[in-house]
């Protein structure tokens, strides 16, 4: 059973309500489970009518239940205040200045954001000691950008491990007349802290392939259809496991005697739905849930009725 289980897709399709729902699923059934938000929307706190930090907080009603909400512009700040100092104890004061610009706009680049965003990922994953973590993600582009650092960063920090190691290796061999080289790689901290991000990468990628699983959601609308068409195919090159669609907001029916302007409207509606719905089922992973539109937001009871449709194999 994969122990961290991530839910992405389009914007506004309903991911926050998906995996509330899982997570209240799994809870009730008695694993201890944290629950991740890191859309800046932060729609979790509104599910619980709770608000939630930066650390786990128990869900009220809930006695194995915690929640986390992820500031991504505070970590993008608490990346670069990190960084800074790393690199201020290990330079000359005389390019502090310089290092701090240099790093001020490099956090202004793309990629920085998910760069700092997958830190506090690695922390989570490493760290909490729940049975199960679950992710709600940002809308799909910014998730996949996220998830491919693994792949992307680590071959980048290979190659700069290589080229700080050579650059050790002249210093030693320019020491002459038996005087002690000015830098060797055997305590060299800009070497360790190289290493130790290859060995964040590392273990990332193995985690992400070998214990987590990513679960679809989907409206029955063109766009959304596409866009976990796209998603599929992107999380498999990345050989990362997609377990399944869930497909939110179908449209009730109308009762058969209904005729007026309304019923005839929702049929409409149900023949175009049924026409995407069609399409989806027609993708590998298969459809895990179908879910009604519901009369208000999904918490509540309607989070109890939701979680209840959830029909996630063993394996999610």
């Amino acid at each position: 059973m994969a122990r961290f289980t991530f839910f992405g897709g389009k914007g506004g399709v309903g991911k926050t309500s998906m995996s509330a729902a899982f997570a209240h699923k799994r809870a009730r059934a008695g694993e201890d489970v944290l629950i991740v938000s890191t859309d800046p929307a932060h729609s979790t706190a509104d599910v619980f009518d709770q608000s939630f930090g930066d650390e786990p907080t128990p869900v009220d009603g809930y006695d194995s239940l915690d929640a986390i909400e992820i500031d991504p512009e505070q970590e993008v700040t608490d990346h670069l205040m990190e960084t800074k100092r790393a690199l201020g104890d290990q330079v000359s004061a005389g390019i502090v200045n310089e290092i701090d610009r240099q790093i001020e706009l490099a956090h202004q680049t793309p990629g920085a954001h998910e760069s700092a965003l997958f830190d506090r990922f690695i922390e989570l994953m490493r760290d909490v000691d729940h049975d199960r973590v679950v992710f709600d993600t940002s809308p799909t582009g910014g998730t996949l950008r996220l998830l491919s650092l693994p792949e992307y960063l680590g071959s980048w920090i290979d190659r700069l491990v290589e080229k700080r190691e050579a650059s050790i290796d002249l210093y030693e061999k320019a020491a002459i007349g038996g005087r002690e080289p000015r830098r060797t790689s055997l305590g060299d901290p800009i070497l360790a802290r190289l290493r130790d991000r290859k060995e964040r990468f590392e273990f990332a990628r193995e985690t992400l392939r070998e214990d987590a699983s990513f679960v679809l959601v989907a409206n029955p609308d063109a766009l959304s259809v596409r866009e976990s068409e796209r998603a599929i195919e992107s999380l498999r090159e990345r050989d990362l496991p997609v377990e399944g669609i869930i497909v939110n907001r179908l449209t009730p029916a109308p009762d058969d005697d209904e005729t007026g302007r309304g019923a005839r409207f929702l049929r409409q509606r149900i023949e175009t739905e049924q026409e995407r719905l069609a399409e989806l089922r027609g993708f590998e992973p298969p459809i895990i849930a179908e879910i009604e539109t519901r009369v208000s937001e999904v918490k509540g009871s309607f989070l109890e009725e939701v979680a209840s449709e959830l029909e996630f194999k063993q394996s999610v």
